[in-house]
């Protein structure tokens, strides 16, 4: 990983965590970034943010990108296109972040149905195909708060909070490499065939 594309990723989360204490109750949702959690299978799965709320566990993966997107919910990879025709693949960040649902809900014990999964892309991007209504690059905490069924107690959101704050991998450059040295191996085994 390139350091320019840390930096962008580094602001891309930064928005977020901006948006979170600017446009929500902090009473009310409980926001934690950057997050690393060990999976059963030993491997590593980095969060850019939780939110949890007594509307459920939201789990916000950030991109930052300018330019135009284009994608399908199904698709394993979506396209960047550039000024220049300058474009870039990228993995698909809806299977990257049902990946970090589904090892959340594994680690907290909580079904995977009271999870919200969210891409949000920061930048000058436009979409350019039809996508998802959880894949937005506006109104961030609109759709948050637009998820009114309470799923959670107050205590129970209290208690979920400080399972991922405890739970969590330290937020080190160790963590971090770690996470990088997982990501590559997870993705070496899949261009063979195994999982």
């Amino acid at each position: 990983m390139s350091l320019l594309s840390s930096l962008k990723g580094w602001f891309g989360e930064a928005a977020g965590s901006l948006a979170q204490r600017m446009l929500l109750d902090t009473n009310i949702y409980h926001s934690l970034n950057n997050v690393t959690i060990l999976a059963a299978d030993g491997s590593r799965t980095q969060i850019d943010h939780v939110i949890v709320s007594r509307y459920g566990i939201f789990v916000i993966e950030a991109k930052n990108m300018d330019g135009w997107i284009f994608g399908n919910a199904k698709d394993a990879q979506w396209t960047q296109s550039l000024p220049g025709g300058r474009k870039f693949r990228f993995q698909n960040p809806l299977r990257q972040n049902n990946r970090h649902t589904k090892v959340l809900s594994e680690f907290l014990g909580i079904d995977h149905e009271l999870f919200h999964s969210i891409v949000m892309f920061w930048g000058e991007s436009t979409f350019k195909t039809v996508m998802p209504e959880n894949v937005l690059n506006t109104g961030y905490t609109g759709y948050i708060k637009s998820k009114t069924a309470v799923l959670f107690s107050d205590a129970e959101v209290l208690q979920i909070t400080e399972a991922i704050q405890t739970g969590r991998l330290p937020k080190t450059w160790a963590t971090r490499r770690q996470h990088i040295d997982s990501l590559k191996a997870r993705h070496d085994d899949n261009k063979w065939g195994n999982t």
